[in-house]
């Protein structure tokens, strides 16, 4: 059976016992959230309250709250597995094409998710300071990024981390409370559960279940083991410490979230709408004077940041991984794979190749984009049905940690939602492909 000898890296940090410690030890889950809180998070949540108000609040919190669910399952495979594995490394063994393709897309993918992020980074600082080009600000951005993340310090990541997770507090909820909001409002849409009539392009009820279905098939739910290994918690006496730190970590998404939501449903439903990353904070800027925008794009560069430096770090962890698991076949990985120069050469590849996008003259990456979101489709149901499997088999997790009967439950309408979510994600590609101009 393979082992994962790469956590014989780093030792193992102290398991806490008092509160203080464990406020002290809190960080895997603020570095994974943030990670997946991106630009796209912005545009969406605001895009959302602009078409429906604070309706559909309800199917936010539930696929946030599926995902904690989802990602703590994860995390019991990678702290209490029999094997001394890691998920990657119980998904290799339940089948061998796992690690390739897990391997080339880390290295797609890292292309893709950082070209929003770098284009995003660097219009942003633009923006906010009103001086230089994109490319001149990404490229200073992701040159800081690389010197953050080119060599593995988890200490230092999540120092920074913890300081834009300060920095969007006070802007998002900042702006939110600047700007007032409907309280009864909020409270009625988390809680009053229905489907309003369409506005925009996007069926409320599609809407609904490509947020719930996204939530399985994420790439970068296989990023959290690797934060988790990286601080030192390897073993079920850190499953406490782990469940409590990604719940606050969680709580913190939904609220991040909700907010920007806020502001969408309070600037702009129901007549007007935002279609890119600036018109939220430029609507802003014109009701509240230049503190109100340059608040709420301080906010935006910390939600995109900290999604440029986790994704170049776990992708580069996941990356290198899987390559090595890839060319051991079953047998021990005798290297830690965050030592492996591949896991370098991986950060350099998602922080380098990216900034050609922000070349003045060159096209939208559209195309690109579309081609690798679908070979990101077929990972929907395969991440979902694998992680399923791993964990809820004896074989893999354990009889003491394998799923219970609601959690298998909740992962097989993952499972279905992901399957159909990348049927209609395929079609919809499809369409977009049949339609466009030539």
């Amino acid at each position: 059976m393979p082992e994962d000898t790469a956590s014989s890296g780093p030792s193992t940090a102290p398991v806490p016992h008092s509160f203080l410690e464990y406020l002290r030890s809190f960080g895997p889950g603020i570095i994974i959230v943030l990670t997946w809180l991106g630009a796209g998070d912005v545009v969406d949540m605001g895009i959302a309250g602009a078409n429906y108000g604070y309706a559909l609040m309800w199917v936010l919190v539930v696929a946030i709250l599926m995902r904690f669910l989802f990602v703590s399952l994860i995390a019991r495979y990678q702290l209490c597995n029999p094997h001394g594995e890691g998920v990657l490394d119980g998904l290799a063994r339940l089948h061998r094409w796992y690690a390739p393709v897990l391997f080339v897309a880390a290295i797609v993918m890292g292309h893709v998710y950082e070209a929003y992020m770098t284009v995003g980074a660097g219009e942003v600082c633009r923006n906010l300071f009103g001086i230089g080009q994109t490319w001149q600000w990404a490229l200073l951005c992701n040159g800081i990024a690389l010197l953050l993340v080119f060599r593995p310090s988890y200490d230092r990541l999540e120092v920074v981390f913890k300081i834009f997770l300060a920095l969007l507090a006070i802007s998002f909820v900042g702006s939110a409370l600047w700007v007032g909001f409907d309280v009864r409002g909020l409270l009625q849409g988390l809680y009053r559960i229905g489907l309003p009539e369409q506005r925009g392009h996007f069926n409320p009820l599609l809407i609904a279940v490509a947020m719930i279905g996204a939530v399985g098939g994420s790439l970068m739910n296989l990023a959290y083991p690797y934060f988790l290994e990286a601080k030192g918690w390897r073993g079920p006496q850190y499953r406490r410490v782990q469940f409590y730190d990604f719940l606050l970590a969680v709580v913190v998404m939904i609220v991040l979230n909700l907010v920007v939501w806020i502001l969408g449903a309070e600037l702009l439903y129901p007549d007007k709408q935002i279609k890119t990353l600036d018109d939220l904070p430029q609507l802003l800027t014109a009701m509240l004077g230049r503190g109100g925008g340059v608040l709420f794009y301080l906010g935006i560069f910390a939600a995109v940041y900290t999604s440029v430096l986790g994704h170049a770090a776990g992708l580069a962890f996941m990356g290198s991984h899987a390559w090595l698991r890839w060319q051991a076949g079953t047998a021990p990985i005798q290297t830690d794979y965050r030592q492996h120069p591949l896991y370098r050469w991986i950060v350099v590849w998602c922080l380098v190749s990216p900034l050609v996008w922000t070349i003045p003259g060159m096209p939208d990456f559209v195309t690109l984009t579309l081609i690798a979101n679908s070979a990101q489709v077929v990972l929907l149901p395969l991440l979902a049905g694998g992680l399923w499997w791993i964990t809820a088999s004896p074989r893999f997790i354990g009889e003491q940690y394998r799923n219970r009967w609601w959690e298998n439950t909740v992962m097989a309408l993952l499972f279905a939602l992901a399957i159909y979510g990348a049927i209609n994600a395929v079609l919809s590609i499809a369409q977009f492909a049949n339609n466009k101009p030539t």
